[in-house]
């Protein structure tokens, strides 16, 4: 196997991130994967993909900590210069079959979902049929639902498209809450049952307060990318989850993406089992009273009305495929570099500046967590998620290399400066493409 010399890792450990198949065909599927390599272990935890001592860094990086965070599964995948040199999985995808996670095992993305949402809104305005600067509450038509007494906050119809994908809408859950776990509250007040679905609770919110005027500063909104996703229904005619499976994911090559569901039976195909390090229960949000005692991962949300913001889920090998076809020349980028520009750009004023009024050495574009680096106009790009059952970060670097790690329970340590110290140990990089051979033996929607 041919190696090319690795490059100098200089400034990038500042790019840290802020914030139902039966048993028998999980295990059965995950045996017949493209790539994967004879079960290894590691860590006593079993380990599948190629083994590659070049970059065992990685492994022993993502391995150590699992176990700090006693977390039984992962996948990992490693894009360089758009090419996919590493795939790998570790652990379990199920701790009570034994079934190995694997770098095609599909977990919950969480808030990673929110580049997929932002590039789906970027090819409707580069298709001219979408306006960044567009009004979103009249373009829907929705009717707010309003409390007795109750107005209709005044700023609201100033919301736009930009100001969602920048977090700018006027929601600060800091203050308010997050809308989009306020699922009791909104189904009492309405008088439906649990879980709302996206118009009511859109609907509901509509009647509450802003929290700040919209443009004027940002705060992280789950509900605002709810909404892009509500905007790409109207504007498109088609459900959020086809509009992106027909125009975003199967351009790239990706046909096992969905949006995923609330119960642990009703798990896809190759999709791994959730846990909570401490096996905390919760109050479902799918009980008629909320009270019914049910493992966190499986409790806390619906992952359907999370769909734009936090509900997809996917393997390491597919949002490998959705990095590289963002902007790597000659693989049919899915948008075109003055798309791309625009949606990495610092946001105007007072948007994108510190507390002293000067660019700030990071920002929220469109969808991304961005870092300037160096000169040329390099960036750092990257997202990550976290809920109960899942922790998540898909990085793409400004040298050329990328990586997504995916988890079945949730971990707060920095993973993200731990495979930067990784990735700076490796001497020699691989010179192959695997998305070939998973190419060859990819699998579509049922």
């Amino acid at each position: 196997m041919m190696f090319a010399r690795a490059v100098a890792l200089t400034g990038l450990l500042a790019c840290v991130s802020g914030g139902g198949s039966p048993a028998q065909d999980r295990a059965r599927l995950a045996q017949n994967l493209p790539a994967r390599g004879p079960l290894t272990t590691m860590h006593d935890r079993p380990t599948t993909g190629t083994y590659l001592p070049a970059l065992g860094s990685f492994d022993e990086t993502v391995l150590t900590y699992m176990e700090a965070h006693h977390i039984p599964g992962a996948a990992l995948a490693i894009v360089r210069n758009g090419q996919l040199i590493y795939t790998r999985g570790y652990g379990y995808a199920d701790l009570d079959d034994k079934t190995p996670a694997t770098p095609t095992s599909l977990f919950r993305l969480a808030s990673v979902s929110k580049p997929i949402t932002a590039v789906a809104i970027m090819t409707l305005v580069q298709s001219g049929k979408l306006d960044l600067d567009a009004p979103v509450f009249p373009l829907l038509g929705l009717k707010p639902f309003l409390l007795p007494g109750h107005l209709p906050d005044p700023l609201l119809n100033s919301i736009t498209v930009r100001h969602l994908l920048e977090h700018a809408g006027g929601w600060d859950r800091d203050k308010s809450g997050d809308i989009m776990f306020q699922h009791f509250q909104a189904a009492r007040e309405i008088g439906i049952a649990s879980p709302p679905d996206h118009e009511s609770l859109i609907r509901w919110a509509m009647g509450r307060p802003l929290d700040f005027a919209p443009g004027t500063r940002s705060a992280y909104s789950n509900f605002g990318f709810c909404v892009l996703g509500r905007v790409i229904e109207k504007v498109s005619g088609m459900p959020y989850e086809k509009y992106v499976q027909t125009k975003v994911l199967a351009p790239a090559g990706i046909h096992t993406m969905r949006i995923g569901k609330g119960h642990l039976a009703e798990r896809f195909p190759q999709e791994v089992h959730y846990y909570d390090p401490e096996n905390r229960t919760g109050r479902s949000v799918f009980s008629a009273d909320g009270r019914t005692p049910t493992p966190l991962p499986y409790a806390f949300a619906s992952p359907e009305t999370m769909d734009a913001h936090g509900g997809w889920i996917a393997s390491a090998v597919d949002m490998a495929h959705f990095m590289a076809k963002l902007d790597v020349p000659g693989e049919q980028p899915l948008l075109s570099q003055s798309t791309v520009a625009a949606m990495f750009a610092r946001p105007q004023p007072p948007l994108g500046l510190d507390e002293n009024g000067v660019p700030s050495a990071a920002y929220y574009a469109f969808g991304w967590n961005v870092r300037p680096v160096g000169n040329n106009d390099q960036m750092n790009r990257w997202h990550d998620g976290a809920m109960p059952g899942t922790s998540t970060l898909m990085v793409r670097l400004a040298d050329g290399l990328s990586w997504v790690i995916l988890f079945n329970a949730r971990a707060d340590g920095n993973i993200d400066g731990l495979l930067h110290k990784a990735a700076a140990k490796v001497k020699e990089w691989p010179d192959q493409n695997l998305f070939r051979t998973y190419a060859e033996g990819a699998s579509t929607h049922p």
